[in-house]
């Protein structure tokens, strides 16, 4: 069971981060998303994604990535389990 996925995802200005985020945390099973804008160039923007959940769908989060005009470049960060674990380690860099 996947409990929290980090993205980096491309997307392009519209729509806007906020309207991005709200529509991944509607998705059936998510928490709760935060998005962080990583780089901005002209026509797009490379942000960074944390979703948490129970029994997150990979599949289904990435298909709402689409239908939002984004895509995922890399899965980054994966927790299944009971819980998340925190690795201090994992925050370096």
């Amino acid at each position: 069971m996947i409990r929290r996925l980090v993205l980096d995802v491309l997307k392009p200005h519209e729509p806007p981060m906020v309207t991005f985020s709200s529509q991944l945390s509607q998705l059936e099973s998510v928490s709760g998303v935060t998005t962080k804008l990583v780089e901005m160039e002209e026509d797009v923007r490379t942000v960074r994604v944390a979703i948490e959940g129970e029994d997150l769908d990979l599949s289904k989060i990435e298909a709402s990535i689409e239908d939002l005009s984004g895509s995922i470049h890399s899965v980054d960060e994966v927790s299944c389990g009971d819980r998340i674990v925190d690795d201090p380690w994992l925050n370096r860099g």
